[in-house]
């Protein structure tokens, strides 16, 4: 098995000046990075923490997280990011699961966290850094990051050294990453999608361009001014970041953007190639180290989330396990080094999630022949109408196609003639007259059959989402319908 070594420890021997990160301003070298790093490693020392200990941290994008993280893979303990959104009700059973050797948070943060230590200034007082950098290997856990828990009490994904670096070389062999990316870290770092920009930049030698959060305008002077190379997305940003850079052209520097989160609009898709934005989709999850599928580059039009990453399988399965041919409609599941090594202190969980060294990751999908996926929903989400299986996604994106409309969201409701029929909640797009209900069915026929258009349409300024950004969709089936 390779040892592996941190790649700031590796980038400051081999190409110290080189940009690693910058974030509000300021600028990072890969000599400088390592040796802030190994202040950090020296403060995690002092408060006891070695290999195979976990540290909590709740904070938003900052550098502190970015030194944490390499910090803490120096000494072989493990990082449990926390979401920022959530409440200190909600961060409890995280904290008492982990039962970590420190917790961390950020000053506006720490009465979330009860006993946290000020996360900025964990390492302040830090005078003579540590040279500590211990050899890991693939199975050495990272990270344990804790699923939304949609569906019950949150679960750690305990996710490897092995599973970034595998994930990171098979998101560069699909998108042709140039040797020295610059990535733009807009998603969260307590999001798999956050560590996932963080790693393989450093891993190709690149640059993680950090934001605290997401904005458009702040977006589009990183792409013209410190020469992005890539970007991570969702539709809804996607669409702010053209909103807000007009008609000024995509610089040559800019290679690309992966979208994420759902299936997005064709013309939004349409609108990101004729401002030269080359957007792909792209499917992944937590338990997979983010990307499971994405498009090719010189193979996208937008129909599909892509074919599976290099070394990664996937399969649609049935009922019965029995494997499924191309258009078949069945179970999704990964196979690969991506997937996660189970859930932190949870067996029996790892085991129904595992099977055969598959991940069943709970979504409703079809293989084309080319291989391309197409996600159609959540298991949880799927509607059953006379017998007839409907998937929201499949209805929600005839919607988000809809000029009215910014935002849909179906779900099932209760039918004592059908068992259950979809109901569609509409955000309104601004500025746009909301179409009646004739108009919003006639809308749907035109792309779905009729047991699949919705028996409702609900107006509502806003679609609910969780603290990871998904839909709330038992918030809605709650929703009053008069």
């Amino acid at each position: 098995m390779p040892v592996l070594t941190c790649p700031i420890r590796e980038g400051a021997r081999s190409h110290p000046e080189a940009e690693a990160l910058t974030f509000a301003g300021r600028s990072w070298s890969y000599g400088a990075l390592d040796a802030e790093v190994s202040r950090w490693v020296a403060a995690l020392q002092a408060q006891g923490v070695g290999a195979g200990e976990r540290v909590a941290s709740l904070a938003t994008n900052h550098v502190a997280s970015v030194c944490l993280f390499w910090a803490l893979g120096r000494l072989g303990a493990v990082l449990a990011p926390l979401n920022a959104r959530l409440t200190a009700a909600e961060l409890a059973p995280m904290v008492e699961d982990l039962q970590p050797r420190l917790t961390l948070a950020l000053g506006a943060l720490v009465e979330r966290l009860p006993g946290a230590r000020p996360l900025e200034a964990f390492a302040d007082a830090v005078t003579s850094p540590a040279s500590t950098c211990l050899p890991l290997d693939a199975s050495s856990p990272r990270v344990v990051l804790f699923t939304s828990g949609t569906t019950g009490r949150p679960k750690g994904a305990v996710l490897t050294e092995g599973n970034f670096r595998a994930s990171s070389r098979a998101s560069a062999a699909n998108l042709g990453a140039p040797p020295s990316p610059r990535w733009l870290g807009t998603l969260p770092l307590f999001h798999v999608g956050g560590l996932a920009m963080l790693t393989r930049t450093a891993y190709a030698g690149g640059c993680l361009v950090l934001h605290e959060r997401f904005d458009a305008e702040a977006a589009n002077r990183a792409i013209d001014a410190e020469a992005v190379s890539h970007a991570s997305l969702v539709a809804t940003t996607l669409e702010r970041v053209l909103d807000a850079r007009g008609d000024r052209p995509m610089p040559s520097s800019f290679a690309l953007a992966l979208i994420g989160g759902g299936p997005v609009p064709v013309p939004l898709l349409a609108r990101a190639r004729a401002a030269g934005l080359r957007a792909l989709q792209t499917y992944g999850l937590t338990e997979a180290c983010s990307q499971v599928t994405t498009e090719r580059p010189d193979d996208a039009d937008g129909r599909t989330a892509g074919v599976p990453l290099p070394g990664v399988e996937v399969r649609i399965v049935g009922a019965g396990g029995e494997v499924l041919g191309p258009g078949r409609e069945g179970d999704v599941e990964v196979r690969g080094p991506t997937v996660m090594a189970g859930y932190w202190q949870r067996p029996e969980a790892s085991r129904e999630a595992m099977r055969d060294g598959w991940l069943r990751t709970r979504d409703v999908g079809v293989l084309d022949a080319r291989g391309r996926l197409t996600v159609l929903s959540r298991r949880t989400d799927l509607i059953v109408r006379g017998g007839e299986n409907l998937y929201p996604a499949e209805i929600e994106a005839v919607f988000v196609n809809h000029p009215a409309v910014r935002e849909a969201a179906v779900v099932g409701f209760p039918d004592g003639r059908w068992g259950e029929v979809p109901v569609a909640f509409l955000a309104p797009r601004p500025g746009r007259e909301r179409p009646g209900d004739a108009a919003l069915e006639a809308w749907c026929r035109q792309s779905l059959a009729g047991f699949k258009t919705p028996a409702r349409f609900v107006w509502v300024e806003a679609l609910p989402r969780n603290a990871m950004g998904k839909v709330e969709r038992t918030v809605l089936r709650r929703h009053p319908l008069h």
